[in-house]
């Protein structure tokens, strides 16, 4: 379904300025954004894949990542087709760097989708997969009425949307789980075609709506691994993001066009987690590797177990009706399935 766009804004000689994502894109008549999935129709923007679904399935929601939103519940997921980012190592790049037009997809209006949602079970539902600034409308629609169907609901995203994007949709939107893919504006020029100041600032932003936050770092070896960078961007996250907000670090495999580098050694993932700590990080966790400890929730204040967790499981939630540890009272930054 082809639908008027939200948030551009018309130029002369026919043109359009999206104001949807920080590549705020000028687009010439009969031509589409850089994410390929908004076209400008004779000096009118329209989206191209309003209901057009990739992508459902019912995930955990621990396997977003995301530790400390309705932990043990189950997130119903939609992706669709497109993105405003050309990561070299993206993993889902089967529907975020193909054309809409020869995608393998069906249409879903937004009531089907909350009503699929709702009948699943999920408390959640989350537009993840491929990037879902770029399915705006779509996902506005969806979550107003996710949210009166009692539903809470996720945007798994790359962070490039607008202020005036994520100002909208606010209302709308429980949570914000945002890749900071690495600290250079050179990682983010070389290997996403993007930037990084845009993601920092719709981070900040997210935290200050009241969304809740959590933040995946992928460690790419030689790219985004030394120390020095790994901890100026725990320190900005600390500063500015606030030290309970949690930071997965994920392990990096050999993908797409980053097929020659190896996988992120288990040490480079005990560094960042030791570094995230020392800068005064509360909730660290490694991801993408089994058998460690880091991906269960202690309190920062007397190191009680609260949630222990295996493959994307919950097998013990102390958790599970209060926001306190129940050993020292220690607040946890955490939302309650209850």
């Amino acid at each position: 379904m082809i639908k008027e766009a939200m948030l551009y804004e018309k130029l002369d000689d026919g043109k359009v300025q999206c104001k949807l994502c920080s590549h705020r894109c000028r687009i010439s008549p009969g031509k589409r954004g850089f994410c390929a999935v908004r076209e400008n129709r004779e000096g009118t923007l329209y989206t191209l894949n309003y209901n057009v679904v990739s992508s459902e399935a019912l995930d955990p929601i621990e396997k977003k990542p995301l530790f400390h939103f309705h932990p043990g519940s189950l997130a119903y997921s939609l992706g669709t087709i497109g993105c405003n980012f050309r990561c070299k190592h993206c993993q889902n790049w089967t529907i975020s760097q193909i054309d809409i037009d020869e995608a393998n997809a069906i249409e879903m209006s937004p009531e089907v989708a909350v009503e699929r949602a709702v009948a699943s079970g999920a408390k959640v539902i989350a537009w993840t997969y491929n990037e879902p600034t770029i399915w705006f409308e779509y996902t506005y629609d969806c979550a107003r009425l996710a949210k009166e169907a009692g539903l809470a609901t996720v945007y798994v995203t790359n962070g490039y949307i607008t202020r005036e994007g994520l100002e909208l949709i606010s209302p709308y939107l429980d949570a914000f789980r945002v890749d900071i893919k690495a600290f250079t504006e050179e990682f983010y020029r070389n290997i996403t075609s993007a930037k990084l100041a845009p993601v920092l600032e719709s981070s900040k932003l997210a935290k200050e709506l009241g969304m809740h936050v959590e933040v995946v770092n992928l460690i790419i070896p030689t790219l985004n691994d030394s120390p020095e960078e790994i901890r100026e961007m725990v320190v900005w996250i600390r500063d500015n993001l606030s030290a309970d907000t949690p930071v997965h670090f994920t392990r990096f495999h050999p993908y797409y066009k980053l097929q020659d580098i190896p996988s992120t050694p288990l040490k480079t993932l005990e560094m960042a987690y030791n570094v995230a700590k020392e800068e005064g990080l509360k909730y660290v966790y490694l991801g993408n590797v089994a058998g460690t400890e880091h991906e269960n929730t202690f309190c920062p204040q007397c190191g009680e177990l609260l949630i222990k967790r295996g493959m994307f499981s919950i097998e013990l939630n102390k958790l599970a009706d209060k926001q306190t540890c129940p050993r020292c009272g220690e607040v946890i930054n955490i939302v309650s399935r209850q």
